[in-house]
């Protein structure tokens, strides 16, 4: 599970790199679900909301909340 401190220190690559590869492994997972051999399901649940606060913070960087272009009010 990824901490908030540790989003907050994430610059824009990062997100996206991070990004693809949570959804490699959603992928992976769904799979795994589908053919019965996975071990925990509830990752599923977490690495979902992980993605979840991932774009939430993809979504910050494109609006100038965040990034060098941000503005401090």
């Amino acid at each position: 599970m990824i901490k908030k401190r540790e989003l907050s220190d994430l610059d824009l690559n990062s997100v996206e790199v991070k990004l693809s590869e949570h959804y490699e492994k959603l992928e992976s997972l769904r799979f795994q679900k589908s053919m019965q051999q996975i071990e925990n399901p509830l990752e599923i649940k977490f690495l979902k909301k992980e993605i979840a606060q991932l774009k939430t913070l993809l979504n910050e960087y494109k609006l100038g909340l965040r990034g060098e272009y941000a503005t401090n009010d």
